[in-house]
């Protein structure tokens, strides 16, 4: 999951102009639940679905799942998933859903169907430790949001109430920054593709804020972040086995491409040595070569490739390995 500035891409048509689909059901959901009768139904939300309000979250998610950072299109067709649930939540059976922000756009998000609906998972069982990691050492539960949606203060249920004084649990990457509540495990010499609450700061080496540091934040703030990042882990699926092993793939290519590097400037360290005009030019085209090989690794944290937010934190903390040599990032 990564940072995404809604304010990048305006509102679609289909929701806010004068005479749009959204709009026009928004009046007649509030004409729904004001009937007691009617309110006994759900009501057959549409606007949502509009072909303009897909295309306007795929090219503001570049076609990936606004949680997990996979193409959503690899394995399905998008669904357009409400944050706040429009029709239910989970666990108060008297509550209508946030039926007033089913066609809100700020309330909509593109996401994969293993996020946004609930389905049993392989997920790696929390007895197991990282080193014991593998897909034998998972457990199948359920995970993905579906009408989840838990919070801490008080839940809104009119229209007319404060959604602010909520204070939600799960993580929308368009309203805060998921670096703050979620890292990845960075481990060089076994990578694996885990996500995981930020608990811990500051950072030794080549592994930056990953909990493998010493450093326990002890801040009522930073404890508070460290659970949001596990609920939302959990109600997203982050850790579904599947998902795991792409970001282990990622890991995988940048952790071939760190050895390329660091070999490759360790051979042009011991050619400068020789100070002669041969070895000169040689080390020039390695130091290109480098140069080529960490523009590759950069590009993999682009917003539009797939788990970006990997990539971007693993980079951080090669940055730091690098600190030294001449290579930059």
């Amino acid at each position: 999951m990564r940072r995404v500035d809604r304010a990048t891409a305006p509102p679609p048509g289909d929701l806010v102009e004068p005479g749009s689909k959204g709009l026009i059901e928004l009046e007649k959901s509030r004409a729904h639940i004001a009937d007691p009768e009617k309110s006994k139904k759900a009501y057959p939300f549409k606007a949502y679905k509009a072909d303009g309000v897909k295309a306007a979250l795929h090219g503001l998610f570049h076609g990936k799942c606004a949680y997990c950072e996979s193409y959503y299109q690899a394995q399905a067709p998008v669904d357009v998933e409400h944050f706040r649930p429009k029709g239910a939540v989970e666990g108060e059976d008297d509550h209508p859903g946030y039926w007033w922000l089913a066609m809100a756009w700020d309330n909509l998000l593109p996401s994969c169907i293993d996020c946004n609906r609930r389905r049993r998972q392989k997920t790696p069982s929390p007895k197991i430790s990282l080193s014991e990691l593998n897909e034998a050492a998972t457990e199948t539960m359920n995970t993905g949001k579906k009408d989840a949606f838990p919070v801490a203060g008080t839940r809104a249920i009119r229209e007319t109430d404060n959604i602010g004084g909520e204070d939600a649990y799960l993580i929308d990457p368009c309203r805060e920054d998921p670096a703050d509540f979620l890292e990845f495990y960075i481990n060089h010499a076994r990578p694996i593709g885990l996500v995981l609450p930020k608990t811990r700061k500051g950072g030794s080496g080549s592994v930056p804020d990953t909990g493998n540091t010493d450093q326990v934040i002890s801040n009522a703030r930073a404890r508070k972040n460290a659970v949001r990042g596990a609920v939302s882990i959990q109600v997203y699926g982050l850790n579904r086995w599947g998902l795991v092993q792409e970001r282990t793939r990622i890991l995988q290519r940048l952790e071939f491409l760190r050895q390329l590097v660091l070999k490759i400037d360790q051979t042009s360290s011991r050619l400068a040595e020789l100070e002669d005009e041969r070895a000169t030019g040689a080390c020039k085209a390695l130091d290109d070569l480098v140069e080529l090989i960490i523009a590759e690794m950069a590009a993999m944290a682009d917003p539009g490739q797939p788990y970006s937010a990997l990539a971007q934190q693993w980079i951080t903390a090669f940055k730091q390995e690098l600190a030294t040599s001449t290579a930059t990032i």
